[in-house]
């Protein structure tokens, strides 16, 4: 059975696994939904077909051959875009797994992120934000599109509010009966306590 075990690994190692293309490899320019309008004209041929995502979607920039001096970012909020394809010389993101520096020519990457300090700098100049959560979204052609729930430029953030609401949640959570409030309790501990670590950051 160990003998028959190990020819199947070593039959899987030999055939050469396929690689598959990162999005930001594949063509730059949408192509469009023929499936789709092919479909369509055999059920409803009198009427034009409905736009797609695809009809509304701006071709992506090429991968340059070189790094490019800046990074490209765009920064939204569900209500507000923040930063529209500003170029800057860095980012700073609170992903999960930590803090996360983004240059020109950073490998295609996507992360969560996590309630914490994004900084934003573009040569002395240093804007600092605070996001509640969301992603990001590195590009190989030195785009970032970040995408969060919740942002506050530092500067707007009340000192005195944060501890008032991380004392209050800390009360909660040391008294929370059901899980439910612990939850939720400890999500308010834990924003309010990056609030106050972006404040004192």
């Amino acid at each position: 059975m160990l003998r028959q075990a190990a020819a199947r690994v070593l039959h899987r190692s030999a055939v050469p696994p396929r690689v598959r293309p990162f999005s930001t490899d594949l063509p730059a320019a949408p192509a469009a939904d023929e499936t789709f309008v092919e479909a369509w004209k055999k059920v409803v041929p009198h009427i034009d077909p409905p736009k797609t995502p695809l009809a509304f979607m701006s071709p992506r920039p090429s991968t340059p051959s070189s790094i490019p001096s800046k990074l490209t970012v765009n920064f939204v909020l569900p209500y507000a875009s923040e930063l529209s394809t500003k170029e800057v010389d860095m980012i700073i993101i609170p992903a999960t797994t930590g803090q996360m520096g983004v240059l020109p020519g950073h490998v295609a990457t996507i992360a969560e992120l996590k309630p914490g300090l994004m900084s934003v700098h573009e040569g002395n100049e240093v804007n600092k934000y605070f996001v509640s959560s969301g992603f990001a979204f590195i590009h190989a052609n030195s785009y970032a599109d970040i995408i969060s729930v919740e942002a506050v430029p530092v500067d707007q953030i009340d000192a005195s509010l944060v501890q008032k609401g991380l004392a209050e949640f800390t009360h909660k959570l040391s008294s929370a009966t059901t899980d439910l409030d612990k939850a939720e309790a400890q999500i308010g501990v834990d924003v309010h306590s990056a609030l106050n670590s972006a404040l004192s950051g």
